[in-house]
Order: C-alpha cells, then structure tokens, then sequence
C-alpha cells in the first residue's frame, strides 16, 4: 500500500499521507507527495489540491530513524518548494498534531485550514536542531518576526485559537475538517495566490528584536539550536526565502553532526525507553482509582495535586485539624494560582477539587487502592505508620514510600505482607517535577512494580526504577558530587567558582545557589542526626554547618551561601572570608581552579557513581542514570547526562582522574569495577543499554 494517496472529490485531488503512527516525512513519504503534487498539478480535472493525514495526526515531524544518516532525495525544502511553487490552491488540513515537517507542509501551502483540537509547532530545538524545511524563512513572514522568533526558538506547541489569531491558520474548521478545507481550496480557485515565500516579514522594531534575540542567548545556556534559530528567522528579514534556506539546510546539516543534537536525541529515545522492563508480565498492573496521601505538607500537597490533576479521587491525611486546614490551603492555593495565571480555568479547578477529601483518620483509607506517605524523613515514624495502615487499608491495597533515602527494605519488614510495599519518590515541586524513582525492594512483587510504573505513566512522569541504597539513584549521585564541591572549597576555589563553572556548562544553578533556593537547615538536620555514625576517617568539610550556626539558611533569611538583595543572588565577602579561613586551617595546598577543572571533576564523580550503580544492579542500564539527572537534578539535556558525557570523554580518562580523587579523598571514592572495565577495553557505557 502507498503512503501517500490521491483520491478526486469533484475538482479537488485530496491527497493524503497514511504513514503510521504518526505519518513521519520518511524518505517515501516525501516521494510519494512529490509525485502526487506533480501528478495532480498535471491533471487537467482538478483544480485545487488537499492535503491531509490519516489516522490521529496530520504529520508530527520527520522520521527521526533518519537522522545521522546521509540524507536521501527527495529532500524535504526541496519538496516544500514545489508545492509553494504549484500553480493550483493547495491548502492543509491539520489535525492532531503537525509538528516539524507538518508544520512546514502547512507554511509551503497556499492556506491552512486546522481542526479545532489541533496542534502545532517548530520542536526542532529540542532535539538540537532548527527547523529544516524552510520554517524559519516562511515563519516570520506568516506571522511576524517577534512571535516567530519566540515559537522556533521554545518549540511550544499552539493550539487552533492561537494559531488563527497570530495568522498561522486561516480557518478553524466547524464540522468536518476535510470537508472545510476542501470548501477553501475551491474557494480559492482562480484567485490569485498568497505564496508564503514571497511575502515580505512584516514591519518589526530592530531594538525588540535585538533585546528578544539577547533573551534567547540567554536563556539557551550554551545550547546552540536556539541561538542559530533565531538568527534565521531574523536572516528572512533580509534575504530572499531560497537564499535562506541554504542557509537554513546548512545550520540543520551542521547541528545534526554535533554533540548537542547527538546528545538530545539520545535523550528523546532514552525516556522512552526507560520504563521499558521486560522482566514485568505484560498486562500486570492494577487498576488504581482511589488514592490516600498521608501527610500535606509542601510535598504531600504537590503529590495530591499530581493525582487530581491525572483523573484520581485522593483522600489527603493530616495528624492534627491545623495541620489538615493548612494542607487543604495549601492545595487550593496551588490552584488558584493555577487559575490567575491562566493555567487552569475555575470549573477544572472546582472538578479537581471536588475529588478531593481531608481527614485526620487513617480508617478513611480503608477503600483505597494505593496509600503514599509523604511524613517526616525518619525510620520509627514512617514504619509505625505503616504497621498502623498494615490492619487498617485492604489487603490488595499497595502501599509506598515517598523517602528520599531511608531503607525500603526495613520499612517492609513492618508489614506483614512486604511485597506490597514500593518506593514513590517524588520531587518537588511534586506536581511540577517530571521525574519519579520507583524503588524496588527486595520483596516488592512484580505486579506492584507494574502498577507504579503504570501510575508514573498515568501521572505523565518521567519513571525511572530503583533498587534499595542510601539515596536510591539520583541522591546518592548527588551526595557525591556535591562533596567533591565541598572539596574543593578546602583547595582553592570559592562558591562562585564552583557554581559559575557549572551554571556555563549548562545548569540552570550551581549546588550552592541551588542550597540556598532549597534552604541549608533542611540538609543541616539530616547531617546533625548522620554525624553519630560518620566514620571519623571520611572527609568532612563543616563549612555548610558553619553557616547555618550563623542562622543563615538561604534565600529565605536572605543570607546562605550567598546574600540576596531584593531576591538577587550576591556574592558574600564574609563567606568568602570563612572559606578561606577554614581552608587555611586545614593546611591542605590552595589552587586556582579553572572551569574546565571543576566541570570534569564533577562529571567524572558523577560518572563514576552512576557506574557503581549500575554494577550493583541498583539501576538496570546506564541509561536509567542519565534519565534521573536529567529530570531531576538540572544536568543540562543538552549535555545528555554524565554516563553520556563519560562516553564522550572516554572511561580511561574517568579512571584516570578518578585515581587521583580517590587516592586523595578515600574509599568513599574508589573507582568503579565497571568503569574499569570500560576503560581497558575501550567500550562505552551506552552498548549496556539493552536489556
């Protein structure tokens, strides 16, 4: 069968691209519309052209299995050209989504016509790339060079009402989509055509587009997709649309070749495969309606918040009446926010929240399907809750923890039946957050695994599983590097340093600025109730608890690491003082750190662990790593993660600087078996990603 097919109603040739799932512009796709736009421009019967999808979606981009490999005619400006250039209407009929090369298809025609659900965009910046097919020359002429700039450069999605308003579409079909666009293609019959590319940009003011362009910049943080976006969109001001799409193609072309495009694309096929565990029956999963959240501070709201907004009934638990009032002020602030900032409408809100109830009884979780604690982080509350909730929920009801650290396997060892018990670890915000660590005790039944996994998706999380170690995957990466840091604050460099070092890299904040946003005492009691079983020979750096001591805990007392003005960060001369007063009575050798010092230091101690982690079958693939800091943990996805980067850098290099951390700061710095491994035979972690 053909993907692409021509059927006549009338004098209209519709012709539609039946490619599924998605209708892809694959190499037989972009043939198939080529010949059946030359074929009907032939045809003396017809004389306007349609252009559909089959199935869900128009066309929600290129194929992507393509990519990285030498590009084969017809290539698809060239076949965007040719419907511009043809002589009869052509016009789109979008549905679904239309997404890259979709969207492209629709600027190349003469009129688009969109149904009323659906979707558009220019998401070539998140895989690395700009649009190349001529988006960013017909774009700006379409609507504007500002609002342009703003869609190449995000890769948001518009829905039907915006694209109408900004001109992107002509028509938001009433009724049948084809239908409609069928009427405006005949409509359009003997009328002279408006060609997208040869219509001039409109009229723009050059200081806006200066100071929006600057914005871009900044906010890519090293990422050059954005910037190159941009840029192209502001060339279709100055040259004609062919010149710029040679330009256009070559900036693709270029992209697709670097580490950036190489490293998101990665990422893309990574999330989808992460939740992929073919060690679970397929088909195993419960079906969870009814869900209890014990505890309403600021993370069991966002998990309350998380299940309304996915379809569930939730009953929110609280020990006191006060306690309750300000959970159930919480959430409903949260929504109101929602509201003011047009997120949310009222009657969505007031429909969440009417599947929402309070209680101070544990029996009013009697009928659930799941129960999440999100109480104190300490080991006699959470397994005392939990033989309390043992006689109280059904004996199918799973039941999770939300701890960040503490053993999954002890908790179970309270139930009486700890298969049911699995680790749900959200972070916060919990209702904003993508990523979710599902911890897999070592009795946790594999239909209970299911059904979280099942729940991640369901909640449209980012679900990465677990095994049971001090911090799950992310944590215990985190703990690490974040020493490292600390370290060097003992050799030489200075908060600043360390954050501005990584903040170019891509982060959005460094580990300190990042401390001060989440707020010193939270880490500072966890450490006070670790120091009795710290081993007196690990390294230990008392900086941070110095600081707290002097009651500042980060933005919130306006003074942490740094000090904040009017909510801006400054560097502090009297931390700076501290830090060098501390290092010197250490004794240890001072040194200028340069950024590239501190980058590589950070990603191999990174690296190293994610490598002991997947040794220790804590994470089943390399991937799974990459993943949880990505998500959760601000690594830049342009950068692809640290298991992504140490491949880059080769695992030679990682042992090598790793000897060197280790034999300065100890065994909780050993390197890696597996990294070794790596290393000697010149592999690279990602060949481990099957399973």
């Amino acid at each position: 069968m053909s993907l692409v097919n021509t059927t006549l109603e009338g004098d209209i040739a519709l012709i539609e691209i039946d490619n599924p799932p998605v209708n892809a512009t694959s190499r037989a796709v972009r043939q198939g519309l080529l010949d059946a736009i030359i074929a009907a421009e032939a045809n003396a019967r017809v004389a306007a052209i349609v252009i559909a999808g089959a199935g869900k979606t128009f066309v929600a981009g290129g194929d992507i299995t393509e990519f990285g490999k030498p590009p084969m005619e017809p290539h698809l400006p060239d076949v965007m050209n040719r419907i511009e250039a043809t002589q009869k209407p052509v016009v789109v009929a979008w549905h679904g989504t239309a997404l890259g090369g979709g969207c492209e298809l629709g600027l190349a025609a003469h009129a688009r016509v969109i149904a009323p659900t659906g979707q558009l965009g220019l998401p070539e910046v998140k895989l690395g790339l700009v649009p190349g097919a001529g988006g960013t020359q017909r774009l700006p002429r379409l609507i504007g060079l500002s609002t342009a700039i703003g869609v190449i450069t995000s890769g948001r999605m518009i829905n039907a009402k915006e694209a109408l308003a900004m001109g992107l579409a002509d028509q938001i079909a009433e009724g049948d989509l084809r239908v409609a666009a069928i009427a405006h293609a005949r409509s359009l019959i003997g009328k002279l055509l408006r060609r997208t590319g040869e219509l001039p940009v409109p009229a723009f003011d050059s200081a806006t587009i200066e100071k929006e362009t600057a914005a871009v910049t900044k906010r890519a943080r090293g990422q050059h997709a954005p910037v190159e976006g941009a840029r192209l969109a502001r060339l279709a001001a100055e040259v004609p649309v062919l010149d710029g799409m040679k330009d256009e193609r070559a900036t693709f072309l270029r992209l697709m070749k670097g580490e950036q495009s190489e490293a998101l694309r990665y990422v893309f096929f990574a999330e989808r495969e992460v939740a992929k565990r073919p060690e679970i029956p397929a088909g195993s999963a419960r079906l969870v309606q009814k869900i209890g959240v014990i505890g309403a501070g600021t993370m069991g709201a966002g998990i309350a918040i998380a299940f309304l907004d996915a379809g569930h009934d939730v009953t929110v638990i609280e020990t006191t009446d006060d306690a309750l009032t300000r959970g159930r002020e919480r959430i409903e602030g949260l929504y109101a926010r929602s509201v003011t900032s047009g997120r949310l409408t009222e009657a969505a809100k007031a429909e969440r929240l009417r599947r929402a109830t309070f209680s101070t009884a544990l029996a009013s979780l009697s009928d659930v399907d799941l129960v999440i604690e999100a109480v104190f982080e300490e080991m006699t509350v959470k397994t005392e809750l939990f033989t309390k909730l043992d006689s109280i929920v059904r004996p199918d009801c799973m039941l999770a923890t939300n701890t960040s650290y503490l053993d999954l396997d002890a908790m179970a060892a309270a139930l009486k039946d700890p298969s049911r018990l699995v680790g749900l670890h959200f972070f916060s915000p919990a209702n904003v957050m993508k990523l979710l660590e599902i911890v897999r005790g070592a009795k946790t039944a594999p239909e209970v695994l299911a059904t979280a996994l099942a729940v991640g998706k369901r909640l449209k999380k980012v679900a990465v599983v677990s095994g049971v170690c001090d911090g799950f995957i992310g944590n215990r990466i985190l703990a690490k590097y974040r020493a490292q840091c600390e370290f060097m604050l003992e050799e030489g460099a200075l908060p600043q340093d360390i954050d501005g070092a990584l903040e170019a890299y891509g982060f959005a904040m460094g580990p300190f600025a990042v401390s001060d946003l989440a707020g010193l005492d939270i880490s500072w009691a966890r450490r006070k109730r670790l120091a009795p079983t710290r081993p007196a020979s690990e390294r230990y750096v008392p900086i941070a608890d110095r600081i707290c001591e002097m009651g500042r805990f980060g933005q919130k007392t306006g003074a942490g690491w740094y000090r904040y003005v009017e909510g801006k960060r400054q560097v502090d001369p009297e931390i700076e003082a501290l830090v060098k007063a501390h290092a010197a009575a250490k004794g240890l050798p001072q040194r200028r750190f340069t950024p590239e010092e501190i980058v590589t230091r950070v990603l191999v101690t990174m690296a190293n662990e994610g490598a002991k982690i997947v040794e220790e079958g804590i994470s089943a693939r390399p991937l799974d790593v990459d993943i949880v800091l990505l998500n959760g943990y601000g690594f830049p996805a342009h950068r692809g993660g640290p298991m992504f980067q140490a491949d880059r850098m080769g695992w030679s290099k990682v042992v090598e600087v790793m000897s060197a951390i280790e034999a300065s700061d100890g065994p909780p710095y050993t390197v890696s078996a597996f990294a070794t491994v790596l290393a000697e035979k010149g592999e690279i972690a990602a060949e481990r990603n099957a399973l």
